[in-house]
This record gives C-alpha cells, sequence and structure tokens, in this order.
C-alpha cells in the first residue's frame, strides 16, 4: 500500500520548508559576503533545490491521488456490491435444498376467470416470475398458454402446483401430477405440494396416504421432475407423521397468514424445522386493510395498505403470493423493496388482534371426494 494523500501533502510542505532553509542560507552567506559571484551560485543553487522539490512534490502527489482515487473507486464497487447482494437477497429467498424462489409469487386462484390467460400474460407483463397454481384452480392450461405466448424462456418462470386431497397415494398422484405437467406445457415444475393433508375429518387413513404420497413426490424429486416439494396447509400434527417416514424432508408449506392471524406455533415449527413457511392470502382477504395502524403505516411510508401487509410478512421471513386483478394492483404488489418497517411497527402487526381469517382450517375442512 502506497503513502495516502494526506502523507503525500505533508511530505511536499516539509520539502517546501526544508527549501526556504536553503533559501535563508544562501541570502545570509550573500550577507557575509560582498560578491556577486557567490550570490549568483547561491541564488542558482537555491533554484534548482526549489524545482527539484517542487518536481518531487508534484510527482509525489499526483501519486497519492492516483492511490487515491483508485481506494475510492474500489470502495465504490464494493459498496454496489453490496448494495446489490441486499436487494437480490431481499427479493429471493433460499430453500433447504439451495433453490431460490421469488419473495412475491403470483396467485392464480380465481384469476382468469374472467380474462382467461390474458390475466397470467398481464402477471408477467408486471414482472411476476414466479407463477403459483393448483390443479383444483382449474387454470393450468390458460397458465401453459400463457406461458408460451409470453415468450419468455421456461428457465426464467418458476412454477408451483399442488395436488388435490382427493388424488392422494402413490399411483394417483403420479397422474396429477402428469395431468399438470401436460396442460401447463412443461415436463417438469419448479415446485409441487400436496394441497391439504386430508380430504375428510372421518378418513382414518389419511396418515397411510400422506405418507404413500409423499414417497411419490420424493421419487419425482430425484428423477429431477420437480426442483423442491413440499405442503400446504399443513400443521405440526400433520407434518409429524409424514416425517416418521419420509426420507426428503419438505422444503416448504404455504400457510394461510397475514397481519391478524399468524398462527404464531406453527412459524415456530417450521422454523426448527428448517422448513420455509409461505403466505398465501398475505392480505388477510383485504379485510387487515381496514386497521387504523395499518392506514398509518400506509400514510407515513407513502405506500399503500397491501404493500406495508407484504413488507411486514417478507421482512418476518415469509414469501407472499398476493392476488391481484389489475395491472397496477400486480406492479404495486411487487413494489415492497424500497423501505423497512421498523421492529415496533412489526411487532405491532404481529400482535393485531385475529382478522380476515378465511375460515379455511385442515381440521375442519370437508373436501368432495
Amino acid at each position: 500500500m502506497g503513502k495516502s494523500i494526506s502523507d503525500a501533502f505533508e511530505e511536499v510542505m516539509a520539502k517546501v520548508g526544508e527549501i526556504g532553509v536553503q533559501a535563508g542560507e544562501a541570502v545570509k552567506s550573500f550577507a557575509e559576503s560582498e560578491s556577486t559571484e557567490r550570490l549568483a551560485r547561491g541564488m542558482k543553487k537555491g533554484t534548482r533545490t526549489a524545482a527539484e522539490g517542487i518536481a518531487k512534490g508534484a510527482k509525489m502527489a499526483a501519486a497519492g491521488i492516483k492511490e487515491g482515487s483508485q481506494i475510492a473507486s474500489e470502495a465504490i464497487k464494493t459498496n454496489a456490491a453490496k448494495k446489490k447482494a441486499g436487494r437480490e437477497q431481499k427479493r429471493n429467498f433460499t430453500l433447504s435444498n439451495g433453490v431460490r424462489i421469488p419473495a412475491v409469487g403470483y396467485g392464480t386462484y380465481l384469476s382468469t376467470e374472467n380474462n382467461g390467460k390474458q390475466t397470467i400474460l398481464d402477471a408477467f407483463e408486471a414482472g411476476y416470475r414466479y407463477i403459483d397454481t393448483a390443479r383444483f384452480y382449474q387454470n393450468e392450461k390458460e397458465i401453459g398458454e400463457a406461458i408460451k405466448e409470453s415468450g419468455i424462456p421456461r428457465d426464467e418462470i418458476f412454477i408451483c402446483s399442488k395436488v388435490w386431497p382427493t388424488m392422494l397415494g402413490k399411483d394417483r398422484l403420479r397422474e396429477s401430477f402428469d395431468a399438470s405437467c401436460e396442460d401447463l406445457q412443461t415436463d417438469n415444475l419448479d415446485m409441487y405440494l400436496i394441497h391439504w393433508p386430508k380430504v375428510s375429518q372421518n378418513d382414518e387413513e389419511w396418515i397411510t396416504k400422506l405418507q404413500d404420497s409423499w414417497e411419490a413426490m420424493e421419487e419425482l424429486y430425484e428423477e429431477g421432475r420437480i426442483k423442491a416439494i413440499g405442503l400446504s396447509n399443513f400443521l405440526p400434527h400433520h407434518i409429524r407423521p409424514l416425517l416418521e417416514t419420509a426420507r426428503i424432508k419438505p422444503m416448504l408449506d404455504q400457510l394461510e397468514l397475514h397481519a391478524g392471524y399468524m398462527q404464531e406455533y406453527a412459524l415456530q415449527y417450521l422454523r426448527k424445522e428448517r422448513i420455509l413457511a409461505q403466505a398465501w392470502s398475505p392480505l388477510g382477504r383485504a379485510r387487515v386493510l381496514g386497521d387504523e395502524r395499518v392506514r398509518k403505516l400506509a400514510e407515513e411510508y407513502d405506500k399503500t395498505g397491501a404493500q406495508v401487509l407484504l413488507r411486514f410478512l417478507i421482512q418476518r421471513g415469509i414469501p407472499v403470493i398476493p392476488k391481484a386483478s389489475s395491472l397496477e394492483r400486480m406492479k404495486e404488489n411487487l413494489d415492497v423493496f424500497d423501505f423497512s418497517l421498523t421492529s415496533d411497527e412489526i411487532s405491532y402487526l404481529s400482535c393485531i388482534t385475529e382478522t380476515g381469517w378465511s375460515g379455511e382450517h385442515p381440521d375442519l375442512a370437508e373436501w368432495e371426494q
């Protein structure tokens, strides 16, 4: 490491002082001698010394400035890289097997009812690259057509689908998976989930069905047809019996999570098991938007209430899959990475009294056979 600019400057000033002393000695020599010849020699020597000192100082200063510029440039590059890494980290989450998923995905439940595949094309235009669907949504064909028409390379789109509980069992799950791939016009899925743990509360064989289904999921994963496998609407008492026979642990669990319904015990369990929680209905079906504190935070940050609620979940380490029908809303839901809530604000939102629950619970649901 060379001299800093300040060190170079001090050296130049010391040299200037030295030149001054030498000039003084030359004047003194002249005073002691009336010889003009000695004056000329002294002046010549002083001039030469001064010129040499100035040249040396200028050279040192130039070197210091160059070094300083290089250090500053490297610092700027380092800071820019750190900021970019920070943005990248905020915009993506990493599953236990290393697969990365966008922090904000597009939820497609009921999204294609009015405009069909155009809604999915709008989502791509807004910037979404994570599409969440399910066999139950009956829109995989529209999504497959939209992906094809979008022109976006398949490897740039993250597709997640789910098997409905009526199709649980090793063979039936494979059948449902193949049907989803056919409709989505792809040979593989980025993530595949079991949609609900049981089809009926009276099903005494639900654990066996789950274990057999998970074995099929593991096989599809090992065959390379799925990059990540997981669950949806599974609570700890549904996951524990699954783990008794699982060779590969689920990587993600989709739950209804939003301010007013955070299911803290389930979140704690998932963190302990290194299963990433993902939020569906992250806005509490819009019911939480009426909370006075949410409105106040939206005003303070110049954001919408929806953006505040999405940011809240992301800061808690939970990726989200909001739904939106208009292009404007789609874009707004993606625009949540330029502000951060404080710890106190996150605490408040985490402790809102129960609000906005959908009423859907895996231990209460009864799905048609």
